[in-house]
């Protein structure tokens, strides 16, 4: 059930952020965003995270690792905390939420790009944690 509702939160906050990024903070999209947001969060922060180094990362990146999922985590709720604050009228403006959306697709981005490098070059299955059981045929 976690790792479910996980794995539909993520890709759901995912696709949620690039219509924001490209349509700007329509209400509707951005209190999906927000929610579906805080919900991963809530599930990382009540359950711990679900997603390991693995046996075959090493060295500094094994150390950082969890650093760096928690620093996703971070912007991922500090960015929806701000996207649900403007829509209740607060702060900030849709230029700093643009702005905001694109740091964070920027930092998803590399974050893409580490879990593809670790899936194809480590051949640890890091891909396999996050995509539906469905898909797993395609990796």
């Amino acid at each position: 059930m976690r790792r479910t509702a996980t794995i539909t939160l993520h890709w759901l906050s995912f696709v949620l952020l690039i219509l924001l990024l490209a349509g700007g903070p329509i209400p509707a999209l951005a209190w999906a965003f927000g929610l579906s947001a805080f919900g991963m969060c809530a599930l990382a922060i009540t359950g711990g995270l679900m997603n390991g180094p693995g046996p075959k990362l090493e060295g500094p990146l094994r150390t950082i690792h969890p650093w760096m999922s928690r620093a996703m985590y971070a912007a991922l709720g500090i960015v929806a905390a701000l996207t649900l604050w403007a829509q209740i009228g607060g702060m900030p403006d849709p230029g700093t939420l643009a702005n905001l959306y694109v740091y964070l697709i920027a930092a998803s981005a590399l974050h893409g790009i580490f879990h593809l490098w670790r899936h194809t070059a480590l051949n640890d299955g890091a891909l396999r944690r996050i995509t539906p059981t469905t898909m797993h045929g395609m990796l």
